[in-house]
Parts: C-alpha cells; structure tokens; sequence
C-alpha cells in the first residue's frame, strides 16, 4: 500500500464526525432533490440526529495523545473534541428552532439542513487544522454556507442585504487572512504550524512574520464578531430570519475562538510578547462598544448582536492571559454562555402577535401579565447572559477575569468589569419591559419546542452547569494539558 493510501486509512477512523456530516449532507441533497419541500421534516430530523451524532463522536474518539490525520492537515486532540461537541450540540439545538419555525411560516427548503452541516463541517475543520491551507479551507466553507443562510428569504430586502453585506465584508476578511498567511509562509518557509512553530523559536520571520500575524488575526476577529471588526454583525443578525441568527450567534462563535486559541499557541507561541497586545485591544474594544452601542438598541436581534460582541470580547480576556489558565477560561466561558444565548432566541422565536412575528424591546411589555412562565425563562437566560450570580454566566465571567488578573492583565479585567455592569444595565431594561411595563396586546403561546428549548436552556445556566462546573473544569484542563 502506498505511503497516502496508507495515511488516509489510518486518518479516517479520527474523522467520524467530519463524514459522518459530509455524509448526511450528500444524503439530504440527493433526499432534497427528489422530493424537494415534503422531505423538509425528514431531513431535518436527520439533520439534528447527524449532529448529535457528530458531537458525540468527537467525545468518544478523542485519542489519548494528539494525532495527525490527512498528512498534518488536521490534528485529532481533546481541545478540539470540546469545541466540535459545543459546536455540534449547538448547531442541532438552533437546526431543531429553525425547522420547527420554517414549517410554521411554510417556507420548507431542504437546503437549510444541509446548509446548517455544511456549516459544522467547516467549523470541524476550522478547529482541527494544523495547517495554513487547512485553516483556510475550514474558514471558507463554514463562511460559503453562512452567506446563503443569511440571505435565507430572497424575497426579502433585509434578508437579501444581510448576505449581501455579509458576503462583501466577509470577502475583505478572506483578503486579510490569505495576505497574512503569505506573510507567514514567505518568512518561515512553512504553512505546516510546527515549522512555523519553530521558525519562530529560532528568531526568524522578524517584522514580516509579525505583520503577517497581525493580518490573521484582524480576519480572525471579522469571523467572531470582534470589535472594530464587528460591522457587519448588527446588520446580519436583524436581517437574516431568526433561527439563522440564533445560529450565527452560537456554533460560529466557539469555532471562532476555538481556532484562534490554536492558531496563538501552536504557531505563534513564540511571540506571545506581540499577540497579547492585539487581542487585548481586541477584547477591550469589543467589551466596551458592545455594552455601549447595546443600549442604543429598540431591536431585539440588533441588541443580542451587540451583546455577542461584548461576550466575545470576554472570551478574547481569557485568551490573552496565556496557557496556563488562557484557553480553559475562554473555552469553558463559552461553554456557559451558550445555552442561555441559544435559549433567548428561542423566546425571540415565541414572540408573535395575531400571528405575526415581533421582534422589538416594546413587544416585551407585560408579559409577566400575559406568559408568566415565558417571563420567568427570560429573566433566567438574560441573568445568565450578564453575569448576574448565581448563574452559569457570572462563573464564566469570573474564570476570565481571573485569568486575566493572574496574567497581569489588570486593566483590561477593570476595563472588563466596567463594560460588564454598563452591559447590566440594557439587560434589566428588557426585564423592566417584561415585568414593570402595561400589556401592549396579546402574545400568542410559545410553541412546544421554543418553549422546551427555552427551558432547558435555563436548566442548564441554573443549576445544571453550576453544580457540574467542577467537572468541566477538570474536563477542559485535561483537554488542554493534553494539547499544549
């Protein structure tokens, strides 16, 4: 057998979750085509089964030691078996909203599914890649998917400028990583991470290599929504239907960071000196304008936008602060927002009125009066989101401010902790509206799977993950020692 037949055999057993999702999406393609809308539900279904499937593959062949696979393409390794089973976990939660949404609007294409796959896939090899070109190749086609599911309802003007936008800006970030990636390549001679790796540590590269690596992260920032690369953001979320924004604002995020944890420490350990200050400048201006301009918002979408910004910026805080406690703060802090985040939009969902949906702070006046358990479900997840204790959201905050502090980073965990009781403050707006404001009309009830998803969302930020907290701590660190 050949030396690559050879490889790809002994590659393929790491990679389950990756076909098992490029599997479903030929699948549901060929299931789409030949029986077009009244497949809808049965791919769907088989969408949401694939990506629980895929997450608890990416848990349960995790090697013991770090594995390459593909030729060094990718690496199987525990960080990345928790940011696929986060990824995965969430993208079916939001593909079980948007199915059930579509079906009621009876706007019933095939392709969401698929898309939503095709997404994960390459979110999956986002956080596995060892290699420039691989890192690329993930970026490009989870961002491929995303542009047609935010220009989801052709029909409507927002919706089609929201790809529209989405597509143009996220273009000039492709730009910026391919220019710095050529940057890299040029002054280490490499786009395997380990040369990389080790070019650095042999002092070469100099300005060239830190300009490229400066470029990478400025696209890397756009793919998470990180200020000042946060512009197309607010636009998207509000114009894309709401389960696709619910998607953008979960599965992506931890994609995102979880690959901008491995790109600072694999390749540029060795100029941490450098990167510390650019993502710090990055979390500090995403905590500060997403606290700010959130307060400015009468959208709801626009609002949560807004509020990922500031999260992220967030779980930038405890990237900065090294490998000690770096990547398990910013790893386990996405872990606990997740489920309140993807819980709001599920709400977000619910909101109707004589059966149109709404979407505004003023359509969240007296619901305490008129879906008193939708109120209680709403001021959980928004204590959660805002780090109001004793939720999970308050735990993640402190786990990044005590990286921060601990990595000497004390401005920035100041800085942090300002943006973070500003960021209060539109929160309880919103729950001043639900339980202090006079009934403006009727809300029509949640439906069943918003309402169980929502539900299960506020389970989890209290007291499910509170008291597991132990354990996913020991889990990540392990994960990570395993890593680095």
């Amino acid at each position: 057998m050949s030396a690559p037949m050879l490889d790809l055999t002994r590659s393929l057993p790491f990679a389950q979750a990756e076909l098992l999702l490029a599997g479903f999406a030929l699948v549901g393609v060929l299931l789409g085509a030949w029986s077009n809308a009244r497949a809808f539900g049965l791919i769907s279904g088989l969408g949401v089964a694939a990506l629980l499937a895929a997450g608890v593959l990416a848990l349960t062949g995790a090697p013991l030691a770090p594995v390459e696979i593909f030729q060094g393409a990718l690496v199987s390794d525990g960080v990345g078996s928790v940011a696929k089973a986060l990824i995965a976990f969430a993208a079916a939660a939001t593909l079980l909203l948007g199915a059930e949404h579509f079906s009621s609007t009876g706007e019933k294409k095939f392709e969401f599914p698929v898309l939503v796959a095709l997404a994960v896939l390459g979110m999956f090899v986002m956080v596995s890649a060892r290699d420039l070109i691989a890192l690329y190749v993930g970026v490009e086609l989870q961002s491929l998917a995303a542009y047609v599911l935010a220009a989801w309802r052709r029909d409507d003007a927002r919706s089609s400028e929201a790809g529209l936008k989405y597509f143009v800006l996220s273009a000039i970030s492709s730009g910026l990583l391919l220019f710095g990636s050529s940057f890299v390549y040029g002054f280490t001679g490499s786009i395997r991470f380990d040369a990389i790796a080790a070019a650095v540590s042999e002092g070469g590269g100099g300005v060239g290599l830190t300009f490229g690596l400066v470029l990478m992260l400025c696209a890397l920032a756009f793919k998470m929504s990180a200020a000042p690369f946060h512009m197309w953001t607010p636009d998207v979320y509000e114009g894309a239907p709401t389960p696709v924004t619910a998607f953008f604002a979960a599965a992506p995020k931890v994609a995102a960071i979880a690959l901008m944890a491995r790109v600072l420490y694999e390749p540029f350990a060795g100029l941490t000196a450098q990167w510390q200050q650019v993502v710090a400048a990055l979390a500090a201006i995403s905590m500060v304008w997403g606290s700010l301009a959130a307060l400015l918002q009468t959208n709801l979408k626009r609002l949560m936008a807004y509020s990922s910004i500031g999260n992220i910026g967030f779980a930038l805080m405890g990237l900065v602060a090294g490998p000690e406690q770096g990547p398990v703060s910013a790893l386990v802090y996405m872990m606990l927002y997740l489920p309140a985040n993807i819980g709001v939009f599920a709400l977000i969902l619910a909101l109707r009125r004589d059966g149109v949906a709404v979407d505004t702070v003023a359509d969240l006046a007296g619901m305490a009066q008129r879906r008193p358990w939708m109120a209680a479900l709403f001021t959980m997840l928004l204590f959660s989101i805002a780090g109001i204790p004793p939720f999970a959201g308050f735990i993640g905050k402190l786990l990044v401010f005590r990286a921060a502090v601990d990595a000497g980073f004390v401005w920035l965990a100041v800085v942090g902790g300002i943006a973070a009781v500003v960021g209060a403050a539109y929160y309880l707006r919103l729950l001043a509206s639900i339980w202090f404001a006079p009934p403006t009309g009727q809300l029509a009830p949640a439906s069943g799977v918003n309402l169980m998803t929502a539900t299960f969302a506020a389970a989890l930020s209290f007291p499910i993950l509170v008291l597991l907290l132990g354990a996913i701590e020991n889990w990540t660190q392990a994960a990570v020692r395993m890593w680095l």
